[in-house]
């Protein structure tokens, strides 16, 4: 039977996707984990874990719909032939202008409402830039494209230490510098390129991925997600209730410097786990290894009653999450079921990312205070544990 040519693409195409990830990680996680947490508290103070709920939850509905039209739209524009570059290119000045609402936003209604103004801004961006990294990364480098994916966390951390840490900069100055890191990331993806991508090893005999693998592959990154957003969005307040008051100013330039830590730990192994994947074709045991550590650095947040245990635990639990997150997004590239909408059906399961923000607060809210975080910590734990079981149910045919 003869095989379709396979187009190899250089390992520049590589590092472009990947700091071009990095770029959009940057565009929201220095926010998330510290900045809006810190504008929240100095506006709401004992009131903020009610605040920041609703400035997430309002958030998550936003990112939800817009990384789905978005998607859709840059479907409609690839099969007008135009290509989904535009789409990022409006996406970043969307996003730069978002960061001007949060900076001048000096009432809660005014926060809350420039945060959905920045995760519809920021989906605009995101949407088509994994459409476009999944139709333009081969089938067979999609491993360690996916294990490359883990840089953006550790970066984005170091840039939010940095921000954070310049005790000289003002609020404005910092919502003002990260859109110019974002745009200079980006770039590079914005130049056009050919569009000569053939699916790797699809042989006549090759059998399309069915939506049922999809939908179960998005079912366990939901449940891994959500302890992703309570640890993200509730760390400055976690680390705040297993420590004296004393060392709470120390805390988020201190939280910064653990966030580099424990995201740069995974790099090396989520690219070896990713290449071995590529050469096997054996993804599911490396997920489920990776969910089973995640579970355990999140028990032993629970237990922990000082700073350093907390971080080392974190540190454990960010390992194992940031190796099945990159993965997995190399698995559901693989697992797109028509190449026609493939910007729609990753906003479609770009759900498996925004729900959790829906979910995670409300349970925080629940189950968590100021002053104890240990039951929603082993809440997340079994959750976290049941994503990785999850994807033992999907049939990876290719």
């Amino acid at each position: 039977m003869t095989r379709p040519r396979i187009f190899q693409r250089s390992p520049a195409l590589l590092g472009i996707v990947a700091l071009a990830n990095v770029g959009g990680v940057i565009a929201y996680l220095p926010l998330l984990t510290l900045l809006l947490p810190i504008k929240v508290e100095r506006l709401s103070g004992e009131a903020r874990i009610g605040l920041f709920t609703a400035t997430v939850v309002a958030g998550a509905i936003a990112a939800s719909l817009s990384n789905i039209l978005f998607g859709w739209l840059s479907d409609r524009s690839m099969a007008r032939g135009r290509g989904r570059r535009g789409w990022v290119a409006v996406g970043l000045v969307a996003t730069a202008i978002s960061y001007g609402g949060l900076a001048v936003a000096s009432t809660p209604l005014a926060l809350v409402a420039a945060v959905v103004g920045f995760q519809a801004a920021v989906n605009m961006l995101l949407s088509p830039m994994m459409a476009i990294m999944a139709e333009e990364v081969p089938d067979a480098q999609k491993g360690v494209g996916g294990g490359l994916l883990a840089l953006g966390n550790p970066v984005a951390s170091g840039v939010s230490a940095l921000l954070v840490g310049q005790v000289l900069l003002s609020e404005t100055a910092r919502f003002a510098l990260l859109p110019i890191i974002v745009a200079a990331c980006t770039l590079p993806l914005l130049l056009p390129r050919r569009q000569d991508i053939v699916a790797d090893g699809a042989g006549g005999d090759a059998m399309p991925p069915g939506r049922r693998d999809l939908v179960v592959a998005g079912v366990a990154r939901l449940l891994l997600q959500i302890a992703g957003v309570v640890t993200q969005t509730y760390l400055l307040y976690y680390f705040e209730s297993i420590t004296s008051p004393v060392e709470h100013g120390l805390l988020p330039t201190r939280i910064g410097h653990l966030l580099i830590l424990a995201f740069l730990i995974p790099l090396p192994l989520a690219l070896l786990l990713g290449r071995l994947s590529d050469l096997t074709r054996r993804r599911k045991p490396a997920l489920l290894l990776a969910a089973l550590v995640a579970a355990a650095g999140l028990v032993g947040m629970a237990l922990a009653r000082t700073w350093s245990i907390g971080a080392a635990a974190f540190t454990v639990y960010a390992m194992g999450s940031s190796v099945f997150v990159a993965l997995h997004a190399g698995v559901a590239m693989l697992l797109l079921p028509d190449p026609r909408h493939r910007g729609r059906d990753l906003g479609l399961l770009n759900l498996a990312n925004t729900l959790p923000s829906l979910l995670g607060p409300p349970l925080a809210w629940l189950l968590a205070t100021p002053r104890d975080f240990a039951g929603v910590m082993l809440v997340l734990a079994g959750l976290t544990a049941s994503g990785g079981l999850a994807m033992l149910a999907v049939t990876t045919r290719r």
